[in-house]
């Protein structure tokens, strides 16, 4: 099988081991084209790795790449020609001119086949010319893998008659993600007792002011662990300078993604209390299956997704629920056995599910099947 993926994501290097499982795989050879370059917010982030020993990197200049539904690639026609797949894999959204090139080649090469991915969870119209994309995009598409539940749902409900696989992007290392208590570091960042812990952008979709309303009323030796950066950032410093928090919060910029197990590993539970906007629900929540694989306890909020991805391993509550957060945190708080329990039942559910090697798996069959057909 001559594979074809492309993706904005893959500029990351952190975000390419499925794909170094899938290149590995026998009747696999894996071409991979990403951007020179995306541009998010304040700092551009150019291509991390442009080698692989086990399949071939492609990145090629774009128009407007601070935008990823907007960018498209120079030359990707002739790239494409050039490699001939048998399937495109396309991780863009459907109403993204980067989808739009690859179903353009499917359309002129009917013996290839099309595969898309969306994480999109709320029914929107996106406008000309961009809806027209969407509906032109998804007619050539052979099958579609959605990130979640509820973008398979929105998909069937507009029409969508073809297969529809429903698995996420990307998965975890569970030899890097594992539980690897640091006690050194936990008293380097002054951390005692009951250490809840929130990682990701600090944004106010995230919820982090309910996190901290919930915390405030909380009795018993607790301390707070914040990692990431965003907007809220000097906010969030001048709150946590301020009873009940001065003292007992730290608050730390973004780590790399070899860094991250360690921080999981200094907390006793892991929250993401995220709420639903006009525009945005919360579409996986990847630092949840990352904390479960650190055999963390987490509690999450009932924000898109969330739920799906906690199952019965961890804590759900209402979203925009303080004190139902609360109630959750104090049980968790004052029940270490509980605590325990969940951990090793998320450490199960990653196993079973969340791996990089899981979705890799899953990922070539879902593309054997469309080539069977």
């Amino acid at each position: 099988m001559r594979l074809l993926v492309t993706s904005h994501a893959y500029v990351v290097a952190a975000n390419h081991p499925k794909l170094e499982l899938l290149a590995r795989l026998p009747d696999v050879d894996l071409t991979l084209i990403c951007p020179t370059k995306v541009r998010r917010e304040l700092m551009t982030v150019r291509v991390q790795s442009t080698e692989h020993p086990d399949y071939q990197i492609l990145p090629l200049r774009t128009v407007y790449p601070s935008h990823n539904y907007r960018f498209f690639y120079w030359t990707v026609g002739r790239a494409m020609a050039r490699i001939a797949p048998d399937l495109l894999h396309v991780e863009e959204e459907p109403w993204s001119l980067a989808a739009w090139q690859a179903a353009r080649y499917r359309r002129r090469h009917p013996e290839a086949r099309l595969v898309l991915f969306t994480w999109q969870n709320l029914p929107v119209t996106y406008g000309f010319p961009h809806e027209r994309i969407r509906r032109s995009v998804l007619a050539a598409a052979d099958a579609v893998i959605a990130g979640n539940a509820e973008a398979a749902d929105i998909l069937r409900d507009g029409g969508f008659d073809k297969p529809i696989h429903v698995l996420p992007q990307f998965g975890v290392d569970e030899s890097r993600y594992a539980k690897r208590p640091d006690p050194a570091l936990r008293r380097e960042l002054a951390l005692d007792g009951f250490v809840v812990g929130y990682a990701g952008r600090l944004v106010p979709e995230k919820g982090l002011d309910l996190l901290l309303e919930a915390l405030a009323g909380l009795d018993g030796p607790w301390s707070l662990l914040l990692v990431g950066g965003g907007p809220l950032r000097r906010e969030l410093a001048a709150r946590l300078a301020q009873p009940p928090f001065a003292g007992r919060a730290m608050l730390l910029d973004a780590v790399p993604h070899d860094q991250m197990p360690g921080y999981l590993n200094c907390m006793d539970a892991l929250v993401l209390p995220s709420r639903s906007v006009p525009q945005w629900k919360e579409q996986f929540g990847h630092v949840l299956i990352e904390a479960m694989a650190c055999k963390v306890a987490v509690v999450g909020s009932s924000c898109g997704e969330i739920p799906h991805v906690i199952a019965d391993a961890g804590l759900v509550f209402p979203e925009g629920d303080a004190a139902a957060l609360r109630e959750a945190l104090r049980r968790l708080m004052a029940s270490p056995d509980e605590r325990v329990a969940l951990a090793a039942r998320g450490r199960e559910r990653v196993l079973a599910h969340y791996t990089h090697a899981r979705i890799a798996a899953a990922t070539h069959a879902i593309h054997r099947e469309v080539l069977a057909r």
